[in-house]
């Protein structure tokens, strides 16, 4: 362990014990180095680790203060690691898994849970990706609007957060997906009607059932292609085509 993660590890240990909750303000950079037996670089660095991680917030001019620590704060960042695993064959396998686990149960809870308000939304993004069901980045992004307005549903930030920290690399497989199967979008639409309508009936089985085979269809279609092409490299420029296309 380094110097730094020791220095970051005390300061954790101070926020985990209480001696500094949520909102409180730190000493100044001098005193809290004092207080730990840090040197002040040491305790600088430990500050802008923990900053990064959503632990800490530094406000310019005021001084530093240990943030709310909600989950879905603290979970922000896990859309960043996930997409730093580029061109990991096993990796992209193992978030598709993680979905597969994580959203059928999400959608059966949404239905135990969804308001007027949320099934509105729901089908708002249904709509669209009706209407773009021949412009495939378009429907990919209704697509992931969609699920997140089913999960959001839930009411659980917690869950909407870990859904939506792993859907980046899911959705670049949806786009790499659409891209080379023409048939996908009518499948796609179907698959979520599919879920639409259990939410409306608010039926948590029939939703996560509705739920599972779209996400299990994905996941065995990834693998299946994955296996013939015996590699995850030929994804890459194909999915950031995609990806700039998106962002012009």
């Amino acid at each position: 362990m380094s110097l730094t993660d020791k220095a970051i590890k005390q300061i954790r240990e101070l926020i985990g014990s209480g001696a500094l909750p949520p909102g409180s303000k730190l000493p100044p950079e001098q005193d809290l180095a004092a207080q730990l037996g840090l040197s002040r670089n040491l305790a600088r660095e430990a500050v802008k680790a923990l900053a990064v991680a959503r632990v800490l917030e530094v406000r310019q001019g005021d001084g530093t203060y240990v943030t709310s620590l909600q989950p879905s704060l603290l979970l922000e960042g896990l859309g960043g690691a996930v997409e730093l695993l580029q061109g990991d064959a096993g990796a992209l396998l193992d978030l598709m898994e993680v979905r597969r686990l994580l959203e059928p149960v999400a959608t059966a809870l949404a239905a135990t849970r969804v308001s007027d308000a949320d099934l509105a939304e729901v089908k708002r993004h249904l709509d669209a990706m009706r209407d773009a069901r021949d412009d495939v980045e378009q429907l990919n992004l209704h697509d992931a609007a969609f699920h997140r307005a089913v999960v959001s549903a839930t009411g659980n930030e917690t869950l909407l957060t870990i859904l939506e920290g792993i859907s980046g690399r899911t959705l670049r497989a949806r786009v790499w997906r659409g891209l080379v199967d023409a048939q996908a979008s009518g499948r796609t639409l179907a698959k979520h009607e599919a879920i639409f309508e259990a939410l409306a009936a608010r039926d948590a089985s029939l939703g996560q059932a509705a739920a599972l085979l779209h996400v299990n269809n994905t996941e065995r279609w990834l693998r299946q292609h994955l296996e013939s092409t015996n590699s995850v490299r030929d994804e890459t420029p194909v999915i950031r085509k995609a990806e700039d296309r998106q962002a012009s």
